[in-house]
Order: structure tokens, then C-alpha cells, then sequence
């Protein structure tokens, strides 16, 4: 017996609500945007600087260990992890450290690096510190500039390759989707005061394309059905065509949000960011493709075949409040 998160065949009213729906996303929106202007997000080393201390130890790499020997000087972010490389012997275990500049300054002060090193040889006598870098903060504002452009860039690749492959109405209803995500996403860091750092900006991508696949599939469908219901309404062609892959959907989400919380639980503290962020975007990923993207095509309208003009949004939302 096959396992079904949702029965084969269904009939939800998407679009009884639209009002409701489009009306939370906009607060929430508006919640997300005003937490980063007031409060702005929690950097990590990535876009705030610091010192980068590289360590070689024949002992196995406990990373644990090294954090509790590091925490009593109180640093703020420090991240610690260790680095797999085929080239290196059984004996040879890497780590990497990563503090935090401290107090605005351009790098970790030397008696601080002083302090970390006494601290780590305290509970690994044979520990080697091979190398000592630092991170400034115009290296780190090139960063924050840098991921702003990749994001900015995946969405307007988004954005001409929906144009290309359907209509300009589905490449809005889509790309309003990915801003809704990412935006509800980097408000939900900024609100938390999660740290963020580049594993975030590469969750934020991922998210892009995970929204942008579930949002294809739906709207592939409703190509598909304009073509066969060409007598009824864009409500209803779009309630059939969500409703025709909401089995799909929801199983691949339930699915993806399973191995997610896996990772989210056991695979510890140097990737628990970048994996909240894909379980926050899985979820709203999934609901912007239905309710967003979907809502934004009814209300622009689109042809209901390909040589007839667009039919008028004021008639599309009419069919939805009657």
C-alpha cells in the first residue's frame, strides 16, 4: 500500500481567500522588511571580518572540544570546523578557526590570538597553529555586495527564462514568488538574529530554485489545462491545475523537510544555519508557488490560447469574489 500525504484527486477553492492570503504575505512582507531596517542582520565572519587560524593536530579533530576550550574568553562568533582533504595522511587532522573582529577593530588583536592558542594547547599538548589570516571589513563589504548581485541576478534569470518559456504574466507570478521567499527569509534571520553569513547567501539561491521548480510544475499544468479547458475560467483552470499537482507538492516538500530536519538536528552547529534557512524556504517555497504565484497570474490574466489577447484582470477577480 502506497503512502499518500494527500488524496489523488482533490477539489480546494485556492482562490475562495486570495484577499486573506495575498493580505498575510504582504504584513509578513512588511514585518520582515522593517525588522532589517531597524535591527539589520546578525553577520557573520563572512561580512563583518576577523582572524582565520589554521590548526594541525596528529589527535582526532573533536570540534566540541575546541569550542569549549574557546569559550571562556568570550569572543562572539567563532567558528570551527575541521577540513577533509585526499592528500592528507591518517595522521594529519586540520581545522580551521574563525573568530570575530572584535569592537569594530580591523583585525582579532594579537594578545587575543595569544589567548586562543594558550586555551587550545591546554587540552591538545601537540596542537600546531600553521597559519594565522585576517579578514577587513572592506574584503567583507565586497562580500555583502557581491551576494546581493548573485541574488539579484538569479532572480532576473528567473524572471527571462519564465518570459521565454510561458508568458510575461507567468514570469511576474513567479518572480514575485522568489522576492516574497528570499525577502521572508532574510526577515526571518534579522528577526531571530540568526547569524548570516555566506552558507546563508548559498541557502538563499537554493531557495530561488527550489520555489522556481515548484512554481514551473504548477504552471506547466496550467498551460496545459488552458489549452484543454478553453471554456472555463482562469479560476478555474488554475484551481484544476493545482489541485492536479498538489499530491506531487506536498510530497516532495514533506519529503525534502524530513531530510532537512535530520541534518537540522545531528549534523551540528556548522551548517544548523544554512540548513534553518532551507527549512524556513521549503515552507514558504511551497506556499508562494500556490498562493502567490498563482494569485498574481489570476489577477494579471493570460490568454486562453495563443493567438487571442489576455483576458482583463478586473474579470478574472470578479469570477473569484463571485
Amino acid at each position: 500500500m502506497r503512502l499518500k500525504l494527500v488524496p489523488q484527486s482533490t477539489s480546494f477553492d485556492f482562490f475562495s481567500r486570495w484577499k486573506l492570503w495575498l493580505g498575510i504575505s504582504a504584513i509578513m512582507m512588511v514585518v520582515a522588511f522593517a525588522s532589517f531596517m531597524l535591527q539589520g542582520l546578525n553577520f557573520g565572519i563572512d561580512f563583518r571580518g576577523g582572524t582565520t587560524i589554521r590548526t594541525e593536530s596528529t589527535q582526532p579533530i573533536d570540534v566540541g572540544v575546541y569550542r569549549d576550550a574557546i569559550a571562556p574568553l568570550e569572543l562572539g562568533d567563532v567558528s570551527i570546523t575541521e577540513i577533509f582533504d585526499p592528500t592528507f595522511g591518517p595522521e594529519d587532522n586540520v581545522a580551521m578557526i574563525r573568530i570575530q573582529a572584535q569592537a569594530d577593530a580591523e583585525a582579532v588583536e594579537a594578545s587575543t590570538i595569544t589567548a586562543v592558542e594558550g586555551a587550545l594547547q591546554a587540552v591538545i599538548p601537540d596542537i600546531q597553529f600553521v597559519s594565522v589570516e585576517s579578514v577587513g571589513p572592506k574584503v567583507s563589504g565586497e562580500l555583502i555586495q557581491t551576494a546581493v548581485i548573485a541574488i539579484v541576478l538569479a532572480i532576473g534569470a528567473v524572471l527571462v527564462y519564465i518570459w521565454l518559456r510561458f508568458e510575461w504574466q507567468f514570469a511576474l507570478g513567479a518572480v514575485a514568488a522568489l522576492v516574497h521567499d528570499v525577502i521572508l527569509t532574510i526577515g526571518i534571520f534579522s528577526e531571530l538574529h540568526i547569524r548570516f553569513d555566506l552558507a546563508i547567501i548559498a541557502a538563499l539561491l537554493t531557495i530561488v530554485g527550489y520555489s522556481l521548480n515548484d512554481t514551473v510544475v504548477v504552471f506547466d499544468r496550467v498551460r496545459e489545462n488552458l489549452r484543454k479547458y478553453k471554456k472555463k475560467d482562469l479560476k478555474e483552470v488554475l484551481n484544476i491545475s493545482i489541485n492536479e499537482t498538489l499530491s506531487r507538492t506536498v510530497m516532495t516538500s514533506v519529503t525534502t523537510l524530513l531530510a532537512l530536519i535530520s541534518l537540522y538536528v545531528l549534523g551540528g552547529d556548522v551548517i544548523r544555519g544554512f540548513v534553518f534557512a532551507m527549512i524556513w524556504g521549503v515552507i514558504v517555497g511551497t506556499y508562494s508557488s500556490v498562493f502567490v504565484a498563482s494569485t498574481i497570474l489570476l489577477w494579471l490574466g493570460v490568454k486562453r490560447d495563443w493567438s487571442k489577447p489576455s483576458n482583463n484582470a478586473g474579470n478574472q477577480f470578479a469570477n473569484v469574489d463571485a
